[in-house]
């Protein structure tokens, strides 16, 4: 059974390709900013809590969720942009997808984005952080983090197994 492990900018598609993969292939699916960053509920009181920037999960905390998902699934499907969760993974891939998309196509990618129930309690809430995110995704060749191009050169170049580098936008569905 597949374990795939899949990554790159936002935008880039790692959402689709991996609904596509998981629904075609039966694999269970997990998006890792479900277990990355706090919920509202674990951050400490404020006064204008919508104003607060989000807070990374500790990576061991960030681990405790992801270790029973990789070993209760025969075959799985995990996307994201965080290579420091993504190293955590690596030993338990069979294979990973680097989704190296242009800035240009992951920006109108972005654009085009449904809404995602999942982070976002409604259409207009994910709107109204889109200028941030597609700033965000403008700044990825410069970056030098968990989030960067660089990051994720370098966890492509050092994974042993099966790896293909997915560089234009595909019809997935």
């Amino acid at each position: 059974m597949r374990k795939i492990l899949i990554f790159g900018n936002s935008g880039s598609g790692k959402s689709t390709l991996a609904k596509r993969l998981a629904n075609e292939q039966g694999l269970a699916h997990l998006d890792l900013d479900t277990v990355a960053w706090k919920t509202s509920s674990e951050l400490e009181p404020s006064s204008s809590q919508t104003q607060r920037p989000p807070e990374r999960m500790p990576l061991q905390e960030s681990w405790q969720q992801l270790a029973p998902f990789i070993n209760d699934h025969s075959g799985w499907v995990i996307e994201g942009c965080y290579t420091d969760l993504l190293e955590l993974l690596a030993s338990h891939a069979s294979e990973i997808i680097f989704m190296n998309l242009s800035v240009e196509d992951c920006i109108a990618n972005a654009k085009r984005r449904p809404w995602e129930p999942h982070k976002y309690e409604s259409k207009a809430a994910q709107d109204a952080n889109l200028m941030m995110l597609l700033d965000w995704i403008a700044q990825y060749p410069e970056r030098d983090d968990t989030f960067s191009l660089k990051a994720h050169q370098q966890f492509y170049e050092g994974f042993g197994g099966d790896k293909i580098v997915i560089a234009k936008n595909v019809n997935f569905l």
